[in-house]
């Protein structure tokens, strides 16, 4: 009987760098395929700054927390190798919602089949949650419209970074909030962003008023911290601000308190949170948005591939350092 690895969740996250204590690496024989089955051998996966929340006990969430004793939760992607399946043949590509492990058994339910040429890597860079995260966010709740300034948060990562290409493209003025010099400079001078500013650096507030003169009508917030306010704080009359992550706090499991209500009354902003897993349902019209700036080349991103099923434990810390540039992945 041929086996293969997983790795399983035995203990839920509270606060503090991910050690290889909280999985626990098994050995499984592959099953086979019954009636109405398929199995994909997964290729790559994919890590995510949510997976944070999908390991922490606290059920009062969109989603809820992965059960101890089961593989870990992830989206990635892969060829089916097996199938008695009407829906799939052998040798379609196939991503979705698979976990840490090398194969997957499915009723084809949540799967999707991969049409693109792209290579793997790029699929699970742009096509997919990154991509869809950021077009829903801009287009649909953000309600992006040109000749406004946008502020990212987050702005060199995987959403935050297409985020910031699409609305240049759409005719905004974009200003990135990132981590390091490195990262500044990536978005700036390979992404087009009109302007970086490392929140590391001084005078940060100076900076914002220099970069957005006529103040801020779209705040997409990807991380969080104490940034935040100096943002919010400059937002126009009739702003909207989009919260999407704040990975600034998944690892001490604690958040920067948020700003007062009151700008927000002054200003009418418009203020909403979202998750792309209400709205996996308008994943193709989605797709059809964004994939014509990738086709015209519009759409620029980086990919940071760790290799081996094992190394995505350690590569989950790299969120909180900003260790990553680009999309992290696990080649498997």
């Amino acid at each position: 009987m041929t086996t293969y690895t997983a790795i399983n969740l035995i203990k839920y996250h509270e606060r503090g760098p991910i050690s290889p204590d909280y999985f626990q690496t098994v050995k499984l024989d592959k099953p086979n395929a019954n009636a109405g089955e398929l199995i994909v051998k997964q290729t790559y996966m994919s890590l995510d700054p949510a997976m944070f929340g999908w390991m922490n006990a606290d059920t009062d969430s969109y989603m809820p927390p992965v059960e101890l004793g089961t593989v870990m939760r992830s989206f990635g992607i892969g060829e089916v190798v097996e199938s008695n399946h009407s829906g799939f043949n052998v040798g379609d590509r196939i991503t979705g919602m698979m976990g840490w492990q090398e194969y997957f058994l499915s009723n084809g339910e949540g799967l999707e089949k991969v049409d693109s040429s792209l290579p793997d890597v790029d699929i699970l860079s742009v096509l997919s949650l990154p991509g869809l995260t950021a077009t829903q966010g801009l287009f649909n709740v953000g309600k992006a419209k040109s000749g406004e300034t946008l502020v990212v948060t987050g702005a060199a990562g995987s959403v935050g970074s297409i985020v910031g290409q699409l609305a240049k493209a759409d005719g905004l003025r974009v200003i990135g909030i990132v981590g390091s010099e490195e990262k500044a400079n990536w978005i700036v001078k390979e992404l087009g962003f009109d302007g970086a500013i490392n929140y590391k650096s001084d005078e940060l507030d100076a900076q914002l008023a220099a970069l957005a003169p006529n103040g801020i009508d779209l705040f997409f917030e990807n991380t969080g911290g104490p940034i935040q306010h100096l943002i919010y704080n400059r937002m126009n009359e009739h702003g909207r601000i989009v919260l999407c992550g704040l990975i600034a706090g998944y690892e001490k499991g604690e958040y920067s308190a948020a700003p007062s209500w009151m700008n927000a009354i002054r200003k009418r902003l418009t203020i909403q949170g979202f998750v792309m897993t209400d709205h996996f349902h308008n994943s193709q019209a989605l797709l059809e948005k964004l994939a014509p700036y990738v086709l015209e080349g519009k759409i620029k991103h980086r990919s940071h591939v760790l290799t081996g099923l094992e190394s995505a434990i350690s590569g989950l810390n790299l969120f909180s350092t900003g260790g990553n540039k680009g999309k992290l992945i696990v080649k498997l």
